[in-house]
This record gives structure tokens, sequence and C-alpha cells, in this order.
């Protein structure tokens, strides 16, 4: 006898962004404007303005911020960093990546809520044009929008991630570059050309369509809470004890005698900007961010009950016990954040006056000579960090090594970088393999001289 399999019934909300049936929950959030809405708000503008004005700033004449991926050289606060640098890079990303681990065993993910650009920018630029844009409809879900408001909207958010991919560029290229370009033809440079409007396509599907998913599926920081988080960090919490049992009514009288403070008002679920119920406990979806605390608060004021219910606190100190600053893991994260940010620092400080690197020239490995010999081009980027211009030569250091030119020098001023681009000539016999090693001598006659390696190409 043949058994009927009965489909299962899925839980009334398996995301908080996904309705029963599988289809997508549209938050619309309410906006709650209290002491913390309106302390994010200044942090988001702050954010907001230093990013775009962040290219244009220079520092001892090198961009306080620049990513130079063709030239393989990373920027942060006019100090240069190239790829050779093994340890500096090491220990700058070291630094960067406990101190994120250190704040979230402290706090919980703080960063999500208060200082993440997509938080910032959601919350801050797109949904405030969007609440000014669609009106009283906003809240009543996209279908109640008029299809002009929708297209008004797709082209204010389309000039708003157009500007913004520029921006960004600028991070790469530099700022008066990007500007250059955007004057210019687009066959000019096709590769900035194409990355701007990717981005800008990106921009314009995660604010306008993605949104609070971004956080709820894509990012991978809330997953690592998990692993980041005790019991002992400050997250946003509901205080059970005080709340439950929970019930409307007025408090203070016979009938609610028996309630806690809680009234089940909803409006905490209402303007979560991730669609959850804080009073669930803590969850993967929670980016901190507090809006449910103003909302709490702000009905704790009309009932006449004291602030708090929902609040910044510990699991511990939610529980009734108390919170435990020194432990394990914040002693660990802050030993070596101390130790990678003095790393970086001793290692900063013992840089020399003057950082040569051997850039690589593509599509033009070597050439055969008419006198048989093998030319290889070979390109120098000399950085002069002193005071004061200087003059490098360079010479080779093994016998039989020609350069062409036959004298290398070039002067650099103070701070500045300077590339040299010049050709090796070498006896065919010389190689074995098809390779052939090159030490270069690089000085400038005051004190500094430095040697690189370099392996040629020729004929196997």
């Amino acid at each position: 006898m043949e058994t009927e399999t009965l489909p299962l019934t899925p839980p009334d909300q398996v995301l908080s962004t996904l309705n029963p049936d599988g289809t997508r929950r549209w938050l619309a959030p309410r906006l709650s404007k209290g002491r913390f809405w309106r302390r994010r708000r200044v942090l988001g503008y702050f954010l907001m303005v230093l990013f775009n004005v962040l290219p244009w700033i220079q520092i001892g004449g090198k961009p306080a911020m620049r990513l130079d991926v063709l030239q393989r050289e990373f920027t942060f606060f006019g100090v240069a960093f190239q790829p050779t640098e093994t340890v500096l890079v090491v220990a700058l990303f070291l630094t960067a990546f406990l101190g994120i681990f250190l704040l979230t065993a402290l706090f919980g993910r703080v960063w999500c809520g208060w200082a993440c650009p997509q938080t910032v920018y959601l919350e801050f630029l797109y949904r405030p044009l969007e609440r000014l844009i669609e009106g009283k409809a906003y809240s009543k879900g996209p279908d109640a929008v008029s299809k002009g408001r929708k297209l008004l909207k797709l082209l204010v958010f389309f000039l708003v991630s157009l500007h913004l991919s520029h921006t960004f560029l600028a991070y790469f290229v530099g700022p008066h570059t990007v500007l250059e370009w955007s004057l210019g033809s687009p066959t000019e440079h096709p590769g900035g050309f194409a990355m701007v409007w990717f981005v800008t396509l990106l921009m314009l599907i995660d604010f306008a369509s993605f949104r609070e998913q971004m956080c709820t599926l894509a990012c991978p920081y809330g997953r690592l809470q998990s692993a980041l988080v005790d019991p002992n960090s400050i997250v946003i919490g509901y205080d059970t004890t005080r709340g439950e049992p929970r019930g409307k009514g007025k408090r203070g009288t016979e009938k609610t005698a028996a309630l806690g403070d809680c009234i089940d008002c909803k409006l905490c679920v209402a303007v979560c900007p991730t669609g959850i119920d804080i009073r669930d406990g803590l969850q993967m979806e929670c980016v901190n961010c507090a809006e449910c605390i103003d909302a709490c608060d702000s009905v704790m004021d009309r009932i006449g009950l004291d602030r708090g219910l929902v609040r910044y606190a510990s699991e511990n100190e939610l529980a009734g016990g108390e919170r435990k600053v020194v432990r394990v893991r914040t002693v660990l994260y802050s030993v070596g954040l101390v130790v990678a940010f003095v790393t970086l620092l001793f290692f900063l400080g013992s840089r020399k006056d003057t950082l040569v690197s051997v850039l690589r020239i593509r599509n033009v490995p070597f050439m055969t000579l008419a006198d048989g010999r093998i030319s290889n081009p070979v390109k120098l980027r000399i950085e002069n960090r002193a005071p004061e211009a200087r003059t490098y030569s360079v010479t080779p250091t093994q016998a039989g090594y020609l350069t062409m030119p036959e004298s290398l020098s070039i002067e650099v001023g103070p701070g500045g970088t300077e590339e040299l681009i010049f050709n090796v000539l070498v006896d065919a016999s010389v190689f074995v393999g098809g390779q052939a090693p090159l030490e270069l001598v690089v000085g400038d006659g005051a004190g500094f001289q430095t040697s690189l390696e370099r392996t040629l190409l020729g004929p196997r």
C-alpha cells in the first residue's frame, strides 16, 4: 500500500527578506529620528564627504589614498608601499584586520551599522532620495508607486551612482586623470570607461534593488560574527526579563499588572532596515544600526517608562550578569594588533630615502640584434623620499653586459618618482635555458647604493 507524501510546510519566515511563498519581501523601513540616528547621520555625511575629497588630498607630494594597480604602488596617507616591501604590506593589512577583529569582539557588528559604505549610502543617500521622490507611496510598496516616479528615481539613482563610480576610479588613477578622461573620447581609455560603467551598473542594482540582501545574504562579515562575537561583546539586545510577557494596554492598571514593559507595538520591526525582530534574540541579519533602540525609546518616553528595553549591551548583561572586557580573544587580538602596528612603524622608520623597483614591460620580452646580441628592455622606478633633488646612476655589474644608452642617469626631485627605460645588451652565449642573470647597481653618489636582480630572457 502506497503512502501519500505530504509536502513540507515552510516556517512563517525563512529569511527576513523572503515571504513564506518564496517571493521577495520588499522592505520600506520607517524612520526613527532618535539620538543614535542623529549621530549616525553626522558620521555618515562625514564619511561621504571624505570619500569624495580624499583622492584630491596630497600629503607630502603624495596622494592621501591611491591604489595604482598599473604601476603596482599603494599609497596610504602619503606613504607609498611597493609590492616588494612584503613586511610593510603584511604589517599594514594585519593592523587593519586585527583592528576590525578587536572592534568586533568588543562592540559587535558596529562597523556595519555605523561606517560600512553599504549602510551609509543606502540609509543616508539613496533611501532619503527615494522617500523624497516616492512621497506617501514609499511605505505602501513598489506596486503603489507610479511609473513616472519610478523612472525619476532610477534616473536620480543612476546619476548618483555614475558620480560615485568616477570617484571610485579616482582612487586607482587619480582625480585629474579621471577628469581628463571624462572630457575626452572613451576610445582613448576603454579600460577606465568600462570600469566606470560596470561599477555604475553594480551600484544601481545594489541600491535600487538588492539593498539589505547585500548584508543578509552576500556579505561574509555577518557570518564571521559567530567566530568573532561572544556573550561579552556589545550587541543590540532586547531585555526579555523586563519586557516579557509582552502585551498591549496601558501599564499601571490591574488588567496589565502581569505584563512586562513591551507593549508589542512592533515599531522596532517597522524601522529595522533588514526586517528582523530584535526581540527574537541575536541574529546574523542585525547590523547594529540602533534604529530599534531609537524607536523603542520613543515609545517608552510616550508611555512613561524607562528607556533601555532595547539597548546596546552584552548577552551576559541582558541575562543579568556582568560583562568581561578582558578575555582571551580580546587579549590575543590586542597583542597581535600591537605587534603588527609596532612592526609597521619600525619598518617605516627604517626605510631608506630612496626606493628602487623593477617594473615589467609587457609584450616585449627580448629582441635579437643584427650582430647576434640579445636586447632586453628594462624599466626602473626610482622614488626619492629625500627633501632635496638627487641624481641617480645605473650600471650593470657583470662583464660583457652593456646598456643602451651607455650612460644611464636620471634626476628625481624631492618627494618625486621617475621611471627610467633602457635596454640591456648581452651576447647570446650567456643565456642558459633561455635565461641570463642581471644585476644592476643604482646609486646617487652621496651614500645611497642598492643592487637589483632580474632575469633576462633570450633564445634557448
